[in-house]
């Protein structure tokens, strides 16, 4: 795997985090949840300047698309693992559906 997909995989990871971490933060509440704040902030610019640097080599729409499915799938996994949300049979089957347009998205940008 090459240092621009390794950069994309790591950003659409923060991601996850940063997407989790709005949840955990009451939406940026600095009074009340200053820690995960921050933790939020730092995985949210960490991931922007990865997907930059991914971006310097990698096709912008191939990079954008695996960033946010990504963030999307990861969110919503996390969000049945770790906050209670519906784990219904459809979700799963189009949470999957993403994940392998997300493979797909990688083995056909060639040696990008």
């Amino acid at each position: 795997m090459s240092t621009a997909w390794m950069y994309l995989v790591v950003a659409g990871l923060l991601e996850v985090g940063w997407a989790l971490g709005l949840k955990w933060s009451d939406g940026f509440d600095v009074r009340n949840k200053p820690v995960a704040t921050i933790l939020t902030v730092v995985a949210l610019i960490a991931s922007f300047a990865l997907l930059a640097q991914a971006s310097k080599s990698l096709p912008i729409g191939t990079a954008y698309a695996v960033w946010t499915g990504i963030g999307a799938a990861g969110a919503a996994v996390g969000g049945m693992l770790l906050l209670g949300e519906p784990v219904a049979p459809l979700r799963v089957l189009f949470l999957t559906m993403l994940v392998v347009a997300i493979v797909g998205l990688k083995f056909s940008a060639g040696d990008a």
